[in-house]
This record gives C-alpha cells, structure tokens and sequence, in this order.
C-alpha cells in the first residue's frame, strides 16, 4: 500500500481528480481517499510511489509521501491471544 498526504485537496472535485489520475496508470487500483485528514492509500500490484507521486502532481495536487505504520507487536502466547489481561490464560 502507499499512502500520500496531499494537503491541497478540499473538495469531492479533488477526490474524482485523484482518484482519476491513479487509475489512468492502473485501471484496477483501488484508491481510498480521506478527504479530512488529506490522506490517499493505493493499493495496486503494480504501481510504485514515484509513478503514483507523479501523477498526483499532473494532476495539480502536491503528494507527500508517508511512511507505512510500524506492524502491532504480536500478543503473547496464550489460547486466546489476551496475553492474560483478561481471562488469566497465560497464567
């Protein structure tokens, strides 16, 4: 997945605009946008950042990229993966 803050989109206008300009590369990426934290996923196989980053920029918006979040630690052994917090299974 790349994720892309774009600070200047506003509007249901700029979310068809991305969303177009994504899929004019990749007509099966699936663009997931959020409009009130500026923030555009895209999932595609085939699609790298750079191509993505330059699209949104033809397309008049400026892309920041962002950093993937760090994976959740995994829970600890237990038969229910609560780590005993709740059941007492690892106990």
């Amino acid at each position: 997945m790349l994720t892309f803050r774009v600070d200047d989109m506003s509007c249901g206008h700029c979310v068809r605009a991305i969303k177009d300009a994504v899929r004019a590369l990749d007509a099966e990426a699936a663009v997931d946008v959020d409009l009130p934290r500026h923030l555009v996923r895209v999932h595609a196989a085939h699609l790298d950042a750079p191509a993505v980053r330059q699209a949104l920029e033809q397309a008049g918006y400026r892309p920041v990229g962002v950093a993937a979040p760090a994976a959740a630690p995994a829970a600890a052994a237990g038969c229910c993966g609560c780590a005993g917090a709740r059941c007492g299974c690892a106990d």
